[in-house]
């Protein structure tokens, strides 16, 4: 990669980044904030307010990159991130649940993450591509990580309001960032829309059709689970919330020690698809370690611990699959409808999560999980895996 290409990517990433703290940075502790708001929510006003910036955001996404195909990437980049600090600040302001759904709803409706990808594909060669949209996936891997260990912190200092808020004073400043530190691309390339056999072969590849299950169900089973692990470590553990993260940082540094020999080992011995299927399995049994612990903190912690080897694992190889097994041709197009996948999942998750909880309590949410990443399983089992090229 060029040293333009680097920084493109880099500050890419950073924007793409920032949509992601929409869902992770809020993740660990929304719930239990929103169950305190001004008029006794239930579980499934909870889990709309946050779910529903899934949903905006799922609708959303194809139109502006299509938009953006026939306006140019930045004006749409600016129109979308205009949106999340307006919807930020709603929701950062709102004393009731009925004000955050409506913020956390015109905050997903900045949906740029096509967008993005489609400003890296600009700014980048065929040859450095690959390695532009790595560095976005480590970036969210990473985005994941921090928030759900800063997040308990920050909540102690200033509050999810406060939380919302630094999240719209970070969109503005990724609009100065877009505006003066990202080159428009030299030569303007040729934009081919999509045409109706273009998106029905997308919509047909079962294999694809596979990924996109998969990355709404890993999405839809998190946010379900995280609307009940907090009260499970606040109730079982005697922890208080702003100390959740004592438990986060460990669970999630055991786990990248596990996860990273096996995506090391799977490449090397090009055992994907087995790990791939271990992955999964390992998120299924920890949906039920999550009901037989549900009355004991350290049982909970091993669940955690095995949950979060399984997603980082399945996180970081779902979006190198999709663009392996995609079409070159059609390769934007697919990822355009695996991130609305991912969206719909979080809408689901959230939504669905708390309904079920509502009615039937969180063991009833886990089985939902288990539900979901049950049918991954079955259909994964007979997926395709891409064949690897000598590059």
């Amino acid at each position: 990669m060029s040293p333009l290409e680097i920084k493109s990517s880099v500050l890419l990433a950073s924007i793409y980044s920032l949509r992601m703290l929409g869902i992770f940075l809020i993740l660990p502790i929304f719930a239990i904030y929103a169950s305190e708001l001004s008029g006794r929510p239930t579980e499934f006003q909870i889990g709309l307010a946050f779910g529903i910036y899934g949903l905006t955001q799922a609708i959303l996404q194809i139109p502006f990159g299509m938009t953006s195909d026939r306006l140019g990437r930045k004006p749409v980049i600016y129109f979308g991130l205009l949106l999340f600090i307006i919807g930020s600040f709603i929701a950062g302001i709102s004393e009731q649940i009925e004000g955050v759904i409506i913020g956390r709803a015109i905050q997903g409706s900045g949906a740029i993450s096509a967008v993005l990808t489609a400003f890296l594909s600009d700014l980048t060669s065929n040859k450095s591509r690959t390695k532009g949209m790595a560095i976005i996936g480590v970036s969210i891997g990473l985005t994941f990580a921090l928030s759900i260990v800063i997040s308990p912190v920050l909540n102690k200092l200033i509050g999810v309001p406060g939380i919302f808020l630094l999240m719209g004073v970070l969109a503005f400043i990724a609009l100065g960032v877009v505006r003066f530190f990202i080159d428009e691309p030299l030569t303007k390339k040729k934009i081919n829309s999509e045409n109706t056999n273009d998106i029905k072969s997308i919509l047909k590849n079962l294999d694809l059709n596979r990924l996109n299950f998969g990355i709404f169900a890993l999405h839809a089973s998190q946010i379900a689970m995280f609307m009940a692990i907090p009260f499970y470590l606040i109730n079982q553990g005697d922890i208080p919330l702003n100390q959740h993260w004592l438990i986060y940082l460990p669970v999630l540094g055991i786990s990248f020690i596990f996860m990273a020999p096996m995506i090391i080992f799977s490449e090397k011995k090009n055992k994907t698809k087995e790990f791939f299927i271990f992955s999964i399995a390992l998120l299924f049994v920890t949906q039920f370690l999550f009901i037989y612990f549900s009355n004991g903190i350290v049982g909970i912690i091993i669940a955690l611990i095995f949950y979060f080897i399984g997603f980082n694992y399945l996180e970081a190889s779902l979006p190198s699959l999709v663009s392996k097994l995609a079409p070159i041709q059609r390769r934007g197009l697919a990822l355009g409808v695996y991130n609305s996948s991912q969206s719909l999942g979080i809408f689901v998750g959230g939504s669905f999560g708390g309904l079920i909880a509502n009615f039937y309590g969180y063991q009833g949410t886990f089985l939902f999980c288990s539900l979901l990443i049950m049918i991954w399983f079955i259909l994964s089992i007979t997926m395709k895996m891409p064949i690897k090229k000598n590059e």
